[in-house]
């Protein structure tokens, strides 16, 4: 699953799309899914990473 497809499904977890180049500019909302918007999916994916990247440390003591 792409950045962006884990983005728009935490958003919505019902959504269908399909997503071209990774790109937030080549998305195709399938089966009626309600369109959401370029800035609630870029800051929903940001939100995201920032959640990965705060965990890091849990997944490199996990390694020792």
């Amino acid at each position: 699953m792409t950045d962006i497809v884990k983005a728009i499904v935490a958003i919505n977890p019902n959504a269908e799309v399909c997503v071209d180049d990774e790109s937030v500019d080549k998305i195709t909302w399938v089966n009626n899914t309600p369109v959401i918007s370029k800035e609630d999916i870029l800051a929903k994916q940001a939100e995201l990473q920032a959640e990965y990247d705060a965990k890091q440390y849990q997944r490199d003591r996990t390694k020792r």
